[in-house]
């Protein structure tokens, strides 16, 4: 029989042993276990050529990359909030010299299963600091998509009756290092979980532009609470895909977020429950409208992390929810 690892784990006063039991069908039901990457040993600042995406090459160039120092600062009062809720928070073995701040790329889980992604080549290595957490996963749940299969969990966000994948489809994908998730893909999803709707959206892409490119689905939209979401309409290349998730919601439901808003990652917050919501503090007019909603919302500093066009939920990897 397999036990949750004790290794750099937070445990919560109440928890005792049991079968890491994967569990996740939305982005919102009360949060039990999550994976949380780290910041520690993240390695010098990458070339212009080194870095993924065109906000990481903006800050490289102005000389602004974030430090290391103030990036682990925000990762654990973030893990020090997820804590507060009772969460148990697992924690990537440290690799030297190696960023592993967004644990959401790597791996992803829908229902009981984990997909390995197929992420790029350079970024293998972070799979396997994780390996402590697969051994305490069946192995019939963990899956490994064919070569052929480019995904991140950036861009697959489950939703009861649906998994929203965001996806790049045009004859140029080869060109765009931050097209992660491709048409192979979705088909993919489709055959692995039959009982669900893959529904997916084509996303804008840029190299070197950071305001005109989303580079996961999660930079343009993300449901929260029940029935509300937040969106950014140009983060879209379909308009009618766009507007098919605004007729979902209802527009009363949506808060629409401005292009700085969402070079800013507004729509990359991270929910504990239904209810609660863990947000960047200077996500002003956003936190405004979550607490005039009836949302709890948990404020902290994660600005130097959102410089790597990334934040709160590209930062997690939920296990279980209830």
């Amino acid at each position: 029989m397999k036990f949750f690892s004790f290794y750099n784990v937070f445990l919560p006063s109440n928890f005792t042993k049991n079968m890491l039991k994967l569990h996740i069908h939305n982005e919102t039901s009360k949060l039990k276990a999550v994976l949380l990457g780290t910041a520690e040993s993240c390695g010098p600042i990458p070339s212009f050529e080194e870095a993924y995406d065109p906000k990481s090459r903006e800050h490289i160039l102005a000389g602004t990359y974030p430090k290391e120092e103030d990036m682990i600062r925000e990762m654990e009062v973030f893990a020090q909030v997820l804590e507060k809720y009772d969460v148990i928070v697992y924690r990537p073995e440290v690799l030297k010299n190696v960023n592993q701040i967004f644990a959401r790329d790597i791996t992803f889980v829908i229902q009981d299963k984990l997909i390995k992604s197929n992420i790029l080549p350079d970024r293998l290595k972070e799979i396997d600091a994780i390996d402590h957490i697969l051994e305490q996963i069946s192995n019939e749940n963990i899956i490994i998509p064919p070569e052929e299969v480019h995904i991140e969990g950036g861009d697959v966000i489950p939703w009861g009756d649906y998994i929203f994948v965001g996806t790049y489809t045009g004859k140029d994908y080869a060109d765009f290092i931050t097209a992660r998730t491709n048409a192979a893909a979705v088909e993919f999803l489709r055959e692995l979980f039959p009982d669900k709707i893959v529904k997916s959206f084509e996303l804008r892409k840029s190299n070197t532009n950071a305001k005109e490119n989303a580079l996961h689905l999660d930079c343009c939209f993300q449901p929260i609470g029940k029935d509300k979401a937040i969106l950014h309409k140009n983060g879209f290349l379909i308009e009618a895909e766009y507007n098919w998730l605004v007729n979902y919601f209802g527009k009363e439901n949506i808060f629409e977020i401005t292009k700085e808003e969402m070079y800013n990652m507004n729509s990359n917050v991270f929910s504990i429950s239904e209810t609660v919501i863990v947000s960047e503090k200077n996500f002003t007019r956003l936190n405004t409208w979550l607490r005039t909603h009836g949302f709890t919302v948990e404020e902290i500093h994660y600005a130097e992390i959102a410089k790597q066009e990334g934040l709160l939920r590209c930062s997690t990897m939920p296990l279980i929810r209830e």
